[in-house]
């Protein structure tokens, strides 16, 4: 594979890169590291499979067992060009080599301003644009929080069911999953408010028999949605209402895709009301989706929007980006951080840019979901398997029957591809959808070998 691309390959090099799996998972070595880990480390962590990782090549994982194992998990949409790009590993490099840290806020470096610049130039809105980074997704949350009060002079932010957005105290406050993220940890801050979506996968436009009639029952599905939203707004008073703060594609609630036109609606909302609309891209941005940034799909710009995750291609960096008359509002010292935009952050972003420039790597996205859907969207006519839904390189299957959502069924899938060394994850508000997140460039015989085993085990669970 190429730095940024889907490479043909020759057979030695499939065979030097294909899945294998020297010792049952986790093995041996693994085993012993885990006992260690339990000693030491608090059991607040949670681990979706315990082994412990050697190196990476390409779209695998080799563990200290010497197995070879697919990554359809990306560190959770971060790795997104690799878990080991040489280019994100040799600007990380040398600028290791310069000096790590300085503190942006007491003496400056350019590379903090190159991210910054590039950030401008490319995020969604044609409009003056400044940036500030970070280190975490969080903290981007919090942080555009911060920004729309302090130019809004208002206390009240709206979220959406099934969205995720941090682990901090507010960010919890603004997640929707109870258990594990809230459960125990309040009281949580209040002013948040929470609104409707407009999920494609339950609009009943399936139920339409022409055309006409499934853009009808779809349009008036948002409507309602986006009603519910105006009541909400209603209920505090839209004037109180700083910011709405939105998912283009609800991450950890369960890849959940928005119907057409619920993102324009809460765009339509947020001007009417003088609310900052934040567009939270820090799972589905950065080419995950197979445009740059996810809310490209749906043609609509927020005044502010995140980025995280893969931005810093496994380094910590986030970044807030929004328009200049918002990002400029605070007051001068009221945002920062020790580490914001660290140095050597930076320089991997800058890489990431670089990867992300001929197009080929959101190519590989795309091309990843026609793999997915093609699979996939076959078992839809089995019982237990109720939606394949996504974009790009981020997508799901979700599993449920009459009785409801079937968690069940989604652990054991995702637990026998695990341990046919196919690293796949679960998200869902009930735990019920397996969400795919390889890399974007991975190689197709290895995704295809993947998806074949993912499937073998989907079908096993079903059985």
């Amino acid at each position: 594979m190429t730095d940024t691309a889907v490479a043909p390959s020759s057979a030695a090099a499939v065979a030097q890169r294909a899945r294998h799996l020297a010792t049952e998972l986790p093995g041996p070595r693994s085993r012993e590291l885990e006992a260690e880990r339990r000693r030491h480390v608090t059991e607040g962590f949670g681990v979706t499979l315990p082994v412990f990782i050697d190196r990476a090549e390409g779209s695998l994982l080799i563990d200290v067992d010497g197995n070879r194992i697919i990554d359809f998990a990306a560190g959770i949409a971060v790795t997104s060009v690799g878990a080991a790009n040489p280019r994100v590993a040799e600007r990380a490099a040398a600028q290791l080599s310069r000096f790590t840290h300085t503190c942006f806020m007491v003496t400056e470096y350019s590379s903090f301003v190159e991210v910054c610049r590039w950030l401008n130039e490319h995020t969604p809105g044609d409009f003056e644009k400044r940036t500030a980074l970070f280190s975490t997704g969080a903290e981007a949350v919090e942080n555009a929080i911060k920004i729309a009060r302090s130019a809004t002079r208002r206390p009240n932010v709206l979220v959406f069911d099934e969205a995720y957005h941090g682990r901090t105290q507010l960010t919890m406050a603004m997640t929707a999953k109870e258990n594990p993220y809230r459960i125990t940890f309040g009281p949580l801050p209040g002013s948040v408010f929470r609104g409707p979506t407009a999920p494609a996968h339950l609009a009943p436009s399936h139920l339409a028999p022409s055309a006409a009639r499934e853009a009808d029952r779809t349009a008036a599905f948002v409507a309602q949605a986006l009603a519910g939203v105006e009541e909400v707004l209603s209920s505090a008073g839209p004037e109180t209402f700083a910011a709405m703060v939105i998912e283009p594609i609800q991450g950890e609630g369960g890849f959940v895709v928005h119907a057409p036109g619920f993102l324009a609606g809460l765009r339509e909302l947020a001007t009417r009301h003088g609310i900052v609309l934040v567009i939270d891209e820090i799972q589905a941005g950065m080419g995950r989706t197979g445009t740059l940034f996810a809310s490209e799909h749906d043609g609509v710009a927020g005044d502010i929007t995140l980025s995280a995750k893969a931005l810093g291609a496994g380094l910590p960096l986030s970044a807030v980006t929004g328009r200049a008359e918002l990002m400029n509002a605070v007051h001068v010292g009221g945002l920062g951080g020790t580490y914001a935009g660290n140095p050597v952050a930076c320089e991997a972003a800058l890489a990431v840019f670089e990867l992300l420039e001929d197009g080929a790597l959101l190519a590989g996205a795309r091309a990843v979901e026609k793999a997915v859907r093609a699979r996939f969207e076959p078992l839809l006519a089995l019982d237990g398997v109720v939606s394949v839904r996504g974009r790009g390189a981020m997508m799901a299957i979700e599993f449920g029957d009459d009785s409801g959502p079937r968690a069940d069924l989604a652990k054991a899938a995702a637990a026998a591809a695990n341990a046919a060394g196919v690293l796949t994850l679960t998200c869902g508000t009930h735990g019920n959808v397996i969400r795919l997140l390889p890399p974007l460039g991975i190689e197709p015989e290895v995704l295809d070998e993947g998806l074949a085993v993912l499937e073998a085990a989907v079908r096993e669970a079903l059985s």
